[in-house]
């Protein structure tokens, strides 16, 4: 009962946070605000746990239901003569990862594993998992990967901002102050909230038994959508406090990442991982450009969409900043998919032979070369993790 007090303080800190940088424009100020307190507390010694599991999952499905709830039979129709274009991006965003991550065991000492697992884009929690079957460190993967999905949801925002795009505001044109403090969007809030909880957990089992990537998020999410698609379902979209809360506990999941003892791992690496990361991330930036004008969509929904990465972080901005919903989300779940999919056999593919390459020649020259970690190195990785 203490534990979870003391996380109920911590969120309640970082919404309170959020809820003034909102007051002040600040887009996705929420996610934001708490990604920042997360770090810097994780950092500074303030907070020496992760964030409780069970309650990133309920963050998740409640974010998987708002996305869910954009899924309506006019907007899918709306963007089918643009898949084509997304699927191309997407693959090209893919291709880009693998290819920056062949060049960055050139210049830094790293295993190939290392460096394509750490710069595959989104699906984190799925790559890690693979990092410890694929002999990768998963220290560094888990490193990089939640430095790209930092550095993502950083500068989503300032990008919002800086293209002049519209927040939410801390209370919307249309909305009464009265009406920013609902849990979900209905007049009937016990009918809403009942139907909101039923899609959470019942798309979280779904999504486990279907084997989806990130199965607490996209789960609800399908789910959700079946829903809106069908009619058989309505009232019940977060809003308000709900909403902010949501977006608050996804950003302080991904603050408390970074430790002192993960950043020190890599501090040799940092420099290279910094630089290739915001390399990649200009790269889609150029995609995002391309996209958007093949399929006549304002920059900003291009490059929420093509961004590499963070996709709960991505759709809190694109919710915040009033962006088009719908095609974030459905770029963004597709590259999900496909990164999964293929991860595993691209892997392999590139580092089987060219592993243990690198690995004989560490030994016979004495280089500093990554080393595997133990199946007892692995063990306490997950149990920290």
């Amino acid at each position: 009962m203490l534990s979870v007090a003391r996380w109920l303080a911590v969120v309640a800190v970082c919404y309170l946070l959020g809820s003034a940088a909102d007051a002040m424009d600040v887009p996705a100020a929420h996610l934001l605000l708490s990604l920042f307190a997360g770090a810097a507390a994780a950092l500074c010694g303030l907070v020496r746990q992760p964030f409780p599991k069970q309650a990133n999952r309920v963050s998740q499905a409640v974010v998987g239901v708002l996305m869910g709830s954009y899924l309506s039979p006019h907007a899918v129709f709306s963007m089918a003569g643009s898949l084509v274009p997304v699927i191309a991006v997407t693959l090209l965003t893919i291709a880009l990862c693998a290819a920056a991550a062949l060049a960055l065991p050139r210049i830094a000492r790293m295993s190939r594993a290392d460096a394509v697992l750490g710069l595959v884009p989104g699906g984190s929690a799925a790559i890690i998992s693979c990092a410890e079957e694929m002999d990768a460190d998963s220290r560094v993967v888990a490193f990089m990967q939640y430095f790209r999905v930092a550095l993502v949801a950083g500068t989503a925002p300032a990008v919002v901002l800086a293209l002049g795009a519209s927040p939410s505001g801390s209370t919307p044109p249309g909305v009464s102050l009265t009406e920013s403090f609902q849990l979900v969007d209905s007049t009937h809030p016990v009918a809403g909230v009942t139907v909101l909880i039923a899609l959470c957990i019942l798309g979280n089992r779904a999504g486990r038994r279907l084997g989806l990537p990130a199965p607490a998020l996209l789960g609800p999410m399908l789910l959700t959508g079946v829903g809106v698609f069908t009619g058989a379902a309505h009232g019940f979209t977060p809003v308000g406090v709900l909403e902010d809360v949501a977006f608050t506990m996804v950003g302080l999941e991904v603050g408390l990442r970074f430790t002192p003892t993960s950043v020190r791992h890599v501090g040799r690496l940092l420099p290279v991982v910094v630089g290739a990361t915001t390399a990649l991330c200009a790269a889609c930036a150029v995609l995002a450009a391309a996209l958007a004008a093949v399929i006549h969509v304002p920059f900003l929904d291009a490059y929420l969409a093509t961004t590499p990465g963070g996709i709960n972080a991505v759709l809190a901005t694109a919710s915040s900043s009033h962006s088009d919903v719908v095609l974030i989300s459905t770029a963004q779940g597709l590259r999900l998919f496909a990164v999964v999919l293929l991860a595993p056999p691209l892997i392999r593919r590139l580092t089987g032979p060219a592993l243990r390459r690198t690995f004989d020649h560490g030994l016979a020259s004495g280089a500093d070369v990554p080393d595997a970690p133990s199946n007892r190195q692995k063990e306490k990785v997950s149990v920290h993790a």
